[in-house]
């Protein structure tokens, strides 16, 4: 009556013949083929036969092992450089690169399940410090930089304005009022701001030719501020300010 014998499980045909080399503990470097390709093939014919493809790959390592086998009876080759080929050479190289992948498997195992060990707190903040949010002052957030400051520069323009009419010749004629379009005034601010992309503040409404261009030009300004499409800074105070499209 046989004997029924368990065969470990090997991932395939390299694990298998590594197996054999730690069991015999021999130098991998110097693979007695004989003996390791009897063993092997010992084993193959103990295999189950039941997932063919499992199979065919042991059986090709089977046929190298034999290959090697009957290269080794034969006279060794010599290559280019004058020097003996080994038949074994391809295959130890294949067998120490299995062997580095196999370890660095096992660790990359043994680190997954150290990892899996870790536990963490759950986050636990008393509700007044989750809730804490920093306050902002937004004095210091636009220093120099207000309303007020704006202002007193469109004053200024103003009075340039004003300036400018003939105080005799004024008196004279009808007095018309300006019509002024918003939306093509803003349109035109958008494009002066798209071209230049930073410019003065002054020099913008230095070049409306009216009292009431200043104002729609100043109140677009404002808007444009109040999007979010530009910003404007001051260096010093009394400094020009200065527009920058965003």
């Amino acid at each position: 009556m046989a004997i029924p014998v368990k065969l470990e499980v090997f991932e395939g045909p390299l694990d298998l013949l590594l197996h054999l080399i730690d069991k015999n503990k021999v130098d991998i470097y110097d693979i007695p083929i004989v003996e390791i390709t009897e063993q092997y093939l010992d084993y193959i014919r103990q295999m189950e036969e039941s997932d063919m493809n499992v199979m065919s790959e042991f059986l090709v390592m089977a046929a190298t092992l034999i290959d090697i086998k009957c290269r080794m009876l034969l006279p060794k080759e010599v290559n280019e450089e004058g020097e003996e080929e080994d038949p074994r050479q391809e295959l130890v190289q294949k067998l120490l690169e299995y062997k580095m992948y196999k370890f660095m498997s096992l660790e990359l195992r043994d680190r997954q399940v150290d990892a899996a060990r870790n536990l963490y707190r759950r986050q636990n903040l008393p509700e007044e410090v989750a809730s804490y949010r920093q306050p902002v002052d937004y004095g210091e957030l636009i220093g120099d930089m207000t309303l007020n400051r704006l202002h007193e520069i469109f004053k200024s323009i103003v009075k340039k304005q004003e300036d400018k009419i003939d105080p005799i010749r004024s008196r004279y004629g009808n007095i018309e009022k300006d019509e002024i379009d918003m939306d093509a005034r803003m349109l035109y601010v958008e494009a002066y701001a798209r071209e230049h992309r930073h410019f003065s503040f002054r020099k913008l409404l230095e070049k409306q030719d009216s009292r009431m261009e200043i104002i729609v030009t100043f109140l677009v300004i404002l808007e444009l501020m109040k999007t979010g499409k530009i910003t404007i800074s001051q260096d010093h105070i009394f400094d020009d300010i200065m527009i920058d499209v965003l």
